[in-house]
């Protein structure tokens, strides 16, 4: 009885943990595409700049202030790298954002900017979210927990040796003689 109830608490358990994740993935989406709107809005006047005297390219651009004889030009051409190494960040991102589900989880899980997920982390608020991906990632955490513990649970005690029933093998006597 024990044991139905235990499996109860680890499925309800991996539930709750499923649930969040695709209300995280498009937290850390909504932050990309929010920090990605900004980063062009910053860069519009270079682009226009660059569009202007260099077909659009901002790392000449960037090159052309580093040449400049003007200190305030080459001290500026560090400035704009940044922004310009910024936007292109927050493109590849937002970009890896936009594939399907298992794409956007994968790329969190292993390529991720940390910054933006230590910052989307922090900012996270618990949420229960009805959609069909939520509740299917809820089922299968679920699942996947109850049966993950059950099986490590399961082994240990094999390993151990508890639950097992011992065979008493009846010797005939021997007498020695």
């Amino acid at each position: 009885m024990f044991r139905g109830y235990l499996r109860l608490v680890l499925f309800g358990l991996g539930l709750l943990v499923g649930v969040q994740v695709p209300g995280f993935i498009d937290d850390y989406g909504k932050r990309v595409a929010a920090q990605r709107a900004e980063s062009e809005e910053s860069l519009t006047g270079f682009r226009e700049t660059a569009a202007r005297f260099f077909n659009g390219d901002l790392n000449a651009l960037v090159s052309h202030y580093r040449a400049s004889t003007d200190e305030v030009m080459r001290s500026d051409a560090q400035s704009v790298e940044h922004l310009v190494r910024r936007s292109e960040l927050l493109e590849s991102e937002w970009l890896a954002m936009q594939g399907p589900w298992y794409a956007q989880a994968w790329h969190l899980a292993s390529a991720a900017d940390q910054k933006m997920l230590e910052e989307t982390i922090e900012a996270y608020s618990y949420q229960v979210l009805l959609a069909p991906q939520a509740i299917a990632w809820a089922l299968a955490s679920g699942l996947l927990l109850a049966w993950l513990v059950e099986l490590i649970v399961l082994g240990a005690g094999w390993t151990l040796g508890v639950g097992r029933k011992h065979k008493v093998i009846a010797h005939e006597k021997r007498h020695w003689r």
